[in-house]
């Protein structure tokens, strides 16, 4: 059975985590985590939508 979908903010913030499997690491190295931040901001542009952390 899947579960519910998400009900929508009704002032349009969310919160987003990016947690690891059983306590594994995410960004491996700096160059990990350099791409991910260049993806975020390459969609927040694209989107236009605001990142405030």
């Amino acid at each position: 059975m899947a579960r519910k979908a998400r009900q929508k903010s009704k002032r349009g913030i969310y919160h987003i985590i990016l947690p690891g499997i059983n306590r594994q690491v995410i960004f491996e190295d700096d160059e990990d985590k350099s791409r991910f931040l260049e993806c975020v901001q390459y969609y927040r542009n694209a989107c236009a939508y605001r990142v405030y952390g």
